[in-house]
């Protein structure tokens, strides 16, 4: 039976033994691969690079990333100079993915990440205007008196369709971007005839680094609005838009889905539950000396917030909490989780999937025989994306 001679140990690319926020990181740029992402030899040299290195997240760890995302910048601006716009295209796009896999792990922010941060917005835009497929069109989304930037990835046309067609929503999680989310397949979903308008929400990417808009609970606010801006937008459908998120999103997407019932499916892509307790939980942890798996550092949870310490931000944290709330949920719900997730245990997806309201409800759990059993399937994104792109034709019909 396939799989079932696996060797024991982890399966995952593994540069880093024994740190996991490393071996995360690495993790994301390379699961790029399949859209554009990453190019895994260059991957592999930055990975080579800093064995030995770990945890320097500033000296080492920035540096190589960053330093690797501007000589494929450079390359890129070359080609695009010499009239090669795909080509160009496609190593700015590599650019706009290293600098920002750099760039995470650095805290407090300095002027040199914020420049490389904006390095990478920079890179993906002028990629996007390259592109001739898909579509991609840079947004901004009304949001309670400011805006929010949003990448919009129209779907391709499909053979005998005509009139309005269907878009998710895909919110942030607690660390990641919508560039660094574009690399999560969105391109497969476009082919299959759905848009999707990737957002950075409070606490997140350029809403944060640059708009200083932190994060809350009350998800269903930006989410709301996103829905409005997709709704009054001619091409698209108010009956057929649906939301999603992933990591922290599997709160953020079952909270707005829950909270706004105008949403027409919904996708956790990763399970939360009580996300408050959950931090409460790591936190006595480490003060017993226990490690623990995070994919970013911990300072991370007050810079969100814009807390000023731990306390203040596990204040904030107190509404992240889907019992309560995924109850009201009455649009389907599919809630993603993998078998051997170091974040999340499984008696949360359990929890969630259990909870909610939704008389069409499922939970979708990748095993290690099949891959992406690590946390939102980072060790194989491409079969997660298959099976939700997949569920999502199913409700959506585009």
């Amino acid at each position: 039976m396939p799989g079932s001679n696996l060797p024991d140990g982890d399966l995952a690319f593994n540069y880093f033994p024994g740190n996991y926020r490393w071996c995360h990181g690495l993790l994301i740029a390379l699961s790029g691969a399949p859209w554009g992402g990453a190019e895994i030899d260059e991957i592999n040299r930055i990975g080579l690079r800093l064995k030995g290195k770990a945890p320097d997240d500033d000296a080492a760890w920035f540096n190589e990333w960053s330093g690797e995302a501007e000589r494929i910048e450079a390359i890129g601006h070359a080609e695009a100079a010499k009239g090669h716009a795909l080509t160009a295209a496609g190593y700015l796009r590599r650019a706009a993915h290293y600098y920002q896999v750099g760039e995470r792990f650095v805290h407090p922010k300095t002027d040199a990440s914020q420049a490389a941060y904006k390095r990478a917005v920079d890179c993906f835009k002028k990629a996007a205007s390259l592109m001739t497929h898909p579509k991609i069109e840079h947004v901004e989304v009304p949001y309670e008196g400011v805006s929010l930037p949003g990448i919009l990835v129209h779907a391709d046309p499909l053979p005998g369709r005509t009139g309005k067609g269907p878009v998710m929503v895909f919110l942030d999680g607690f660390d990641v971007t919508k560039e660094i989310q574009y690399f999560k397949g969105i391109p497969d979903l476009a082919a299959r005839g759905i848009s999707c308008l990737v957002l950075d929400g409070p606490g997140n990417g350029e809403a944060r680094r640059f708009r200083n808009l932190v994060l809350h609970h009350e998800t269903e606010r930006h989410a709301g609005a996103a829905y409005d801006y997709l709704a009054a937008r001619p091409e698209f459908d108010p009956q057929r838009i649906g939301i999603m998120a992933l990591s922290l999103g599997g709160y953020y997407a079952p909270r707005a889905a829950s909270m706004d019932h105008r949403f027409a499916c919904c996708i956790a892509w990763g399970a939360e539950w009580n996300y408050c307790q959950k931090w409460k939980n790591r936190i006595a942890k480490m003060e017993g000396g226990q490690k623990i798996s995070l994919s970013v550092p911990t300072l991370h949870l007050q810079w969100v917030f814009g807390a000023k310490d731990r306390p203040e931000a596990l204040v904030k944290l107190e509404g992240f909490n889907l019992d309560g709330v995924i109850q009201k949920m009455k649009c389907p719900f599919l809630l993603v989780h993998g078998e051997g997730d170091q974040q999340v245990p499984f008696e949360d997806a359990q929890a969630a999937i259990n909870a909610c309201g939704s008389k069409d409800k499922t939970l979708k759990v990748f095993t290690r025989a099949e891959g992406g059993y690590h946390h939102c399937q980072l060790d194989n994104v491409s079969i997660a994306t298959a099976y939700m792109w997949d569920w999502l034709v199913d409700k959506l019909k585009p």
